[in-house]
């Protein structure tokens, strides 16, 4: 029999080249008054900003340069103040930073009330402001989640603003957004991608609704960011956009596992970005998933893996160094914080789903031979 699930998503999502702009009227019925967060600078999101304001809209900018800190957070609050929308248009550092200033604004207190683990964990006493999340990368599925992730260098941690009601209100996925997205970028981006759609698939709280989403997703993601490490292609942009915004979708429905248990703590840690701490996991927790808690949807994910790199999990790993990812000791992670990261990942709410029961000395080593 089948476990009761939920399904929680936007209430609406367009996906599609063109989108971005062909969505202004449905975004500018949410308000007059937008708050937009961008990435480093505003240069691509200048035509859309243009659209909205003609379209009615007085839009103000607010640059994410990196990965949202907590003092970035509670400028923007700030600056936030009297929008009646958001809108976040970048990656997944300048959505999850959108989102949880919308989050925020309507919120009586500050960021640490609501933050997990490091602050009180308390949820929201106020609806979110509308949200509108418009990616420009192919990795985090941030526009279809209910969380932001924040770091709080005081703790050396990430951690989640989380609230069912801070989905979008409206998910655009443009993948013309992604074209011509930096190497680097695009396979950090893409192996995140790709652990989000495999550990949805092999969690302990797979349903119906995940499955149908990840089990073809997998492969397809696998061979198409394969493909855009080779030649710029528009049909891969295309495949890899619909893999993340699945592996989104799945995560907030199903929960992840060991790879983010691992990598929420690393970032916070070392400043890297997740992506790239994602795919230097990601071998080494599958191999020991496939030691520890053998199954019949491991055995698949395996051979999807050799069925594109044609040598198992070791050729996943030989490719993606050979591509350029850093190891977890060129992102910053020495020796001696494998035992902090570890106990830190232990308490960290991705590890619920995994599939495995990992202990201090599991996920030790397995740092160890990801260094």
């Amino acid at each position: 029999m089948t476990a009761p699930f939920a399904i929680l998503q936007p209430a609406r999502i367009r996906f599609g080249r063109g989108e971005a702009l062909a969505a202004v009227p449905e975004i500018a019925s949410f308000g007059r008054n937008a708050f937009l967060v961008h990435g480093r600078t505003a240069a691509r999101a200048a035509p859309l900003i243009a659209a909205l304001e003609r379209a009615g809209c007085a839009v103000t900018a607010q640059p994410c340069p990196g990965e949202p800190t907590l003092a970035m957070l509670d400028a923007a609050v700030a600056a936030a103040r009297g929008a009646d929308l958001v809108i976040g248009f970048g990656g997944g550092s300048a959505l999850d930073l959108a989102k949880a200033v919308a989050a925020l604004v309507p919120a009586p207190g500050g960021a640490m009330d609501h933050l997990e683990v490091v602050g009180k964990g308390l949820p929201l006493k106020a609806d979110p402001l509308p949200f509108v999340a418009i990616p420009t990368t192919a990795g985090t599925g941030a526009e279809v989640t209910k969380n932001a992730v924040i770091d709080v260098p005081a703790h050396r941690r990430k951690v989640s603003l989380r609230d069912d009601r801070m989905v979008a209100r409206l998910a655009v996925v443009d993948p013309s957004l992604t074209d011509h997205c930096p190497k680097a970028v695009t396979l950090a981006s893409g192996l995140d991608a790709v652990v989000q759609v495999i550990e949805p698939y092999l969690s302990t709280k797979a349903n119906p609704y995940t499955d149908a989403l990840v089990r073809a997703a997998i492969p397809a993601g696998l061979a198409a960011l394969r493909r855009l490490m080779t030649a710029e292609d528009a049909g891969a942009r295309d495949r890899m956009a619909w893999v993340s915004l699945s592996g989104g979708l799945a995560l907030a429905n199903s929960g992840l596992g060991a790879v983010h248990g691992l990598a929420g703590p690393i970032g916070g840690m070392t400043g890297a970005a997740h992506g790239a701490i994602c795919g230097a996991l990601l071998p080494h927790v599958l191999r020991l998933i496939a030691v520890r808690a053998p199954s019949a949807r491991m055995g698949e994910v395996e051979a999807w893996i050799g069925a594109e790199f044609g040598g198992g999990i070791d050729a996943l790993e030989d490719w993606m160094h050979g591509q350029g990812l850093p190891r977890l000791s060129a992102l910053g992670l020495g020796p001696g914080d494998h035992a902090a990261a570890a106990e830190a990942a232990l308490l960290s709410s991705s590890m619920k789903a995994s599939p495995a029961m990992l202990g201090l000395a599991d996920l030790g080593g397995l740092l160890r031979q990801a260094g």
